[in-house]
């Protein structure tokens, strides 16, 4: 089992950026494949990035694609989101997640994961 904390959110103008990061404890952190989702107020649980336990992949939703971007340190168990170019529609909770199967399907839906962060806030004003 894995235990995932994350920190790094809080208030930033449009055009700003913050990097979001994800501790990971409990478990071999280099077995599991990551991911970030978030959750805006009234709204589903949306997919954000991927990156695969090695490292050497990474998938992006659309809607963030050139602006963020997801990687890891496998030696300090972390895994992090570089957010730029922020847009008022990126407010929202942003979690971190854990996919223990090792599988080569890009999953994008909150129940391909198995573990969760508890989830931080980033606010984009206007």
């Amino acid at each position: 089992q894995v235990q995932l904390v994350e920190s790094g959110g809080g208030l930033v103008q449009t055009g700003g950026s913050l990097r979001l990061s994800c501790a990971a404890s409990g478990a071999t952190f280099s077995r599991y494949t990551m991911a970030w989702f978030r959750q805006a107020p009234g709204k589903e649980r949306e997919f954000v990035a991927r990156i695969y336990w090695s490292g050497l992949g990474t998938y992006y939703a659309d809607s963030v694609k050139g602006r963020f971007a997801i990687s890891r340190d496998n030696a300090k168990a972390t895994v992090y989101l570089q957010m730029n170019s922020l847009k008022p529609e990126d407010t929202a909770v942003y979690y971190c997640a854990a996919d223990s199967s090792r599988t080569m399907v890009v999953r994008t839906t909150p129940r391909g994961y198995d573990y969760w962060g508890q989830g931080t806030q980033v606010t984009v004003s206007s």
